[in-house]
């Protein structure tokens, strides 16, 4: 009895000493924890960092309380999976566990950038280094990869025309590889989800040809609601065999050439590019921009019109007309009464 007495009491406070260590466990696991002052707290963890060096840098941080206790979770509660390397943004208090289940998804912080319609290739490698997510020259050497489209347009020189234009998310660093597959990725997609349905059969040329028209709407139409009026005009000439006279491919030749300043002029109509639409007749070679979803739709069911030609009224609309008489008469009010009435105004002020 003396015996079973003296256990008892060692016991005692054993079970006492690994009752509250349960407690203190179960609190520190459970209880959200923020040890920064700022209202967030971003860490970026370098690829190959081992797990332990990850949580002792959470913890001077003040994002976690206790690294080796969250350690301990890791390994034996978890059963050590990997940590993904990658930005992270830390906003409100969090348990230990829900540290660890950010770092394992791998939900780093990304950063937002919009690609606009009607951009080339180059505009848009430019436009994707001064935002910050890559090197121009590696964005250039991308986007003259054409084997992410060679089944789609085997004749593609680049990816004009292919690279989606769209706002995307990628977190810091991602590499200029993985942009330019997710821009075209996201064209596939396009494709597949709205033209195919509509009954356009993704197959060269007739991808080419698409685009390349879509490509040219972009570039003409500034509204929506105009967009299958003015592919039904180029649908028109392309059928009768009467050349685009279409500014924005003597554009594109312009910049291809490294000649254009931001204004078209008479002589430029002359050009001699297989892209002056104004010299050949048919569809240019290739894409001169990228086309968004409207125009590429636009270009799939061109609008069942009259008209042979049209001309903006300087106000993003257009003035379309059946013969070249009515329209050489719009020309005559919307383009040359307008340019003459404006800069007499300009030149009174």
């Amino acid at each position: 009895m003396r015996l079973f007495r003296w256990l008892a009491m060692l016991l005692v406070p054993v079970l006492a000493v690994a009752g509250a260590g349960a407690w203190w466990t179960h609190r520190e696991l459970t209880t959200p924890y923020a040890g920064y002052a700022e209202a967030e707290r971003l860490v970026d963890i370098v690829p190959g960092s081992p797990a332990g060096a990850i949580l002792d840098r959470l913890e001077a941080e003040g994002v976690l309380s206790n690294a080796a206790l969250t350690r301990l979770y890791l390994v034996y509660v978890l059963d050590a999976p990997s940590l993904q390397a990658g930005e992270y943004r830390f906003d409100a208090p969090l348990t230990p566990p829900q540290v660890l289940d950010k770092l394992i998804s791998g939900r780093v912080v990304t950063y937002r950038v919009t690609v606009v319609e009607g951009l080339t290739v180059e505009e848009t490698a430019i436009h994707l280094a001064d935002s910050g997510f890559g090197d121009l020259d590696r964005f250039r050497a991308e986007m003259a990869a054409t084997g992410r489209v060679a089944d789609l347009d085997p004749a593609a020189e680049d990816l004009e025309g292919y690279l989606f234009p769209d706002t995307y998310a990628f977190a810091r660093g991602t590499a200029e590889a993985v942009i330019v597959d997710t821009m075209v990725r996201a064209f596939r997609n396009l494709l597949e989800r709205e033209l195919v349905p509509a009954g356009f059969v993704p197959e060269p040329p007739a991808v080419r040809e698409l685009v390349t028209l879509a490509s040219i709407v972009e570039k003409e139409a500034a509204l929506d609601e105009e967009r299958a009026t003015i592919a039904g005009v180029y649908a028109n000439r392309l059928r009768r065999g009467i050349a685009l006279y279409a500014d924005p491919t003597v554009i594109f030749a312009l910049k291809r050439l490294g000649r254009w300043d931001g204004n078209i002029r008479k002589a430029d109509l002359q050009i001699d590019s297989p892209y002056n639409t104004y010299r050949y007749a048919g569809l240019p070679p290739g894409p001169i921009a990228s086309p968004g979803a409207a125009s590429l739709v636009a270009a799939l069911a061109p609008a069942d019109v009259p008209y042979l030609y049209f001309v903006s009224r300087n106000d993003g609309s257009h003035v379309f007309a059946t013969t070249l008489a009515e329209h050489n008469r719009n020309v005559a009010e919307w383009q040359k009464r307008y340019w003459r009435e404006r800069w007499a105004r300009e030149r009174r002020r």
